[in-house]
């Protein structure tokens, strides 16, 4: 027959278990759940961050955060933290547009934090902000596009590799990496350029409140510090991290300690790494990394 004794063990035990596995579930959902978000500091009004970091490839990872922190009634202003060299025209311009819709559509206060580098199309995505916030360091501007592909005409020639095409018109094959390219092609292709370029410096002329004829001097991909954008009116004011969340507590009117909030990102596994590294390998293989891309690129 049990005792006292034993039964009051048993119950110490039980329950020491019931909280390992809550605590492990907790863990679990932690680790793998997107929709998840931490805090960072403090116990105020939250802030939100968001990070982009790296060059810019796919927009739906930072726009779905904006959405997200945009819906939320309880984020009062949102820390867009940028530091990348830019990317994909496409992309960057998913981003700026979702800045903008977060702000005049869900009333959040949007600054950006630059890093070390926030060019191109890391300051087109910049200019869609209520305040851009630059380190005296930071390299920004490089404010054009770019658009390049490899030519291995005659190193295929030397080795004998031929690639045989059948198309349906002379303009179908552009950019391809086994010849030079023609006059019409570059004639097609400089003017995509020129009308991808005039839609950045739209961009900056609206973001930054400036008239387009004092963009296009400083529009030829010359890059700037920060205290140079500043004093060209590129950025708002100087400053890290820290002061930028300092400052968009104070223009959203928080009094206190901000607390920061920001999505929990899952680690990737082997299965992200072996299907990332597949599809590298298929580019190279069948030479779609050769192939034009028109991009905000520093």
């Amino acid at each position: 027959m049990a005792t006292k004794k034993d039964i009051a063990v048993g119950i110490i035990i039980a329950f020491s278990f019931i909280i390992a596995m809550g605590f492990f579930g907790l863990m679990l959902v932690g680790a793998f759940s997107t929709e998840s978000d931490f805090s960072l500091s403090g116990i105020g009004s939250r802030i939100a961050v968001v990070d982009v970091v790296g060059t810019i490839e796919n927009a739906e990872p930072v726009v779905k955060q904006l959405k997200k922190w945009g819906k939320s009634p309880s984020i009062k202003a949102i820390v867009v933290h940028v530091d990348s060299p830019g990317g994909g025209v496409a992309a960057s311009q998913e981003i700026f547009d979702e800045i903008k819709r977060v702000r005049e559509k869900d009333g959040k206060l949007v600054v950006v934090s630059m890093g070390a580098l926030a060019a191109s199309g890391g300051y087109y995505i910049s200019c869609a902000a209520d305040k851009i916030m630059a380190d005296p360091g930071t390299l920004t501007g490089s404010i054009g596009v770019i658009l390049q592909f490899y030519n291995a005409g005659q190193l295929m020639d030397k080795i004998g590799i031929q690639i045989e095409k059948v198309k349906s018109g002379e303009l179908k094959d552009v950019g391809s990496f086994d010849r030079k390219m023609t006059d019409k092609e570059r004639q097609m292709l400089s003017a995509v350029i020129m009308d991808t370029y005039e839609q950045f410096v739209e961009a900056v002329s609206q973001g930054r409140n400036l008239e387009k004829e004092k963009i296009y001097p400083l529009a030829d991909g010359s890059i700037f510090t920060g205290r140079q954008a500043e004093r060209l009116g590129l950025v708002d004011t100087l400053g890290g991290f820290e002061d930028a969340v300092r400052y968009a507590a104070q223009l959203a009117g928080l009094t206190g300690e901000p607390r920061l909030v920001k999505d929990v990102k899952p680690k990737a596994g082997l299965i992200d790494l072996l299907g990332s590294a597949t599809g590298q390998i298929k580019e190279a293989a069948t030479g779609e990394m050769g192939g034009p891309r028109v991009m905000y690129l520093y």
